[in-house]
This record gives C-alpha cells, sequence and structure tokens, in this order.
C-alpha cells in the first residue's frame, strides 16, 4: 500500500486562465475584507495554496478551496504580473461529492458560509444518493443542522424514505 502524502507537499503553480471556480462554493466575503487579502497577498505573497481537483479530460483545474485567493490574482494586475500569471495549487483526488465535503470543511474551519448554498450543497448531496450519516460524517455537522439546512431547501424528496419519531423515542436519520 502505497504510504500517504498530503497534497501540500506538491504545489503546483498552473496558469490562472487554467482554474476554473466550481458551481457550489458557499463561502462569501465582503467587499472589506476582499481589499484586505489583496493587500494580504500583496504584502506576504501567497501563502496558502488554493486547493483544486485535476480535470485531465478538460485539462483544467477546478477549485474545492482557495476561490477568493483565486479572484485576487485574476483581478489584481498589480498581483497577476508579480506571479506572472501563476496561482500555486495543491490538488486532490476526490469524486464530487467528496470535494463537496472538502469545499464545507474548509469553509466551516474558517467559520462562514453561506446558508442557502450550503443547503443547496445538502440537496445536491442527498440526490446523489449520500446518506444523511455520509454527510454529517464528511462535512462535520450534527443531525438537527442537517435537518434545517434540508428544510431550507424545501424539498421533499429530501426526505424520501426517512422514518420521523416525536421527541420521545430516539431520532432516526
Amino acid at each position: 500500500m502505497k504510504e500517504f502524502c498530503s497534497p501540500v507537499y506538491n504545489i503546483r503553480a498552473v496558469p490562472v486562465e487554467k482554474v476554473v471556480a466550481n458551481s457550489y462554493n458557499p463561502n462569501i466575503v465582503a467587499p472589506p475584507e476582499m481589499k484586505l487579502l489583496e493587500l494580504s497577498i500583496w504584502e506576504d505573497g501567497y501563502t496558502m495554496p488554493c486547493v483544486c481537483y485535476y480535470d485531465a479530460e478538460g485539462d483544467v483545474y477546478e477549485l474545492v478551496d482557495g476561490y477568493h485567493r483565486y479572484q485576487v490574482l485574476k483581478t489584481s494586475r498589480r498581483i497577476y504580473e508579480r506571479e506572472k500569471g501563476l496561482l500555486p495549487v495543491s490538488v486532490i483526488e476526490k469524486d464530487i461529492s467528496n470535494r463537496m465535503a472538502s469545499t464545507i470543511r474548509h469553509n466551516r474551519a474558517r467559520g462562514t458560509h453561506n446558508i442557502e448554498l450550503m443547503s443547496e450543497i445538502i440537496a445536491e448531496l442527498s440526490r446523489a444518493n449520500m446518506s444523511d450519516q455520509w454527510i454529517m460524517r464528511h462535512i462535520g455537522m450534527e443531525r438537527d443542522e442537517l435537518l434545517r439546512l434540508k428544510q431550507i431547501t424545501g424539498l421533499a424528496e429530501l426526505f424520501a424514505d426517512k422514518e420521523f419519531s416525536t421527541g420521545e423515542a430516539q431520532d432516526r436519520v
């Protein structure tokens, strides 16, 4: 069995034109914080790589984490020029459901994410037949939070084939 090696030990300098955003990142950064991020990258350089999945068929790197660092490189002329248009990237090899879970874990570790987009990810994972246990374990959430996020989407299909109980019995999800 091959020994595990964290992706951070193999950082790639990727032309920003080969990097694409994912469609599911619920993280939002306000304009003042984006200005601070641009200043931080200008003053300190890129101190953390973006996390991507490499799609060999399309020869593109899909972002899993680091969208705002990526945006800074795309929108700040001075940083783009200094970095020669290259974005530091670490690559993970995961299927789409696990990439979504990785995105959420990265965002939650920083403490902020958009509830509406988060509930859409829960809906997408449910449609991909990920069990509630899988979602809770891989995204790091409690049963009641998962239920609230499912309720936000208003999709009855997310509750199909689920057994619910009153507060007297142990909950089953």
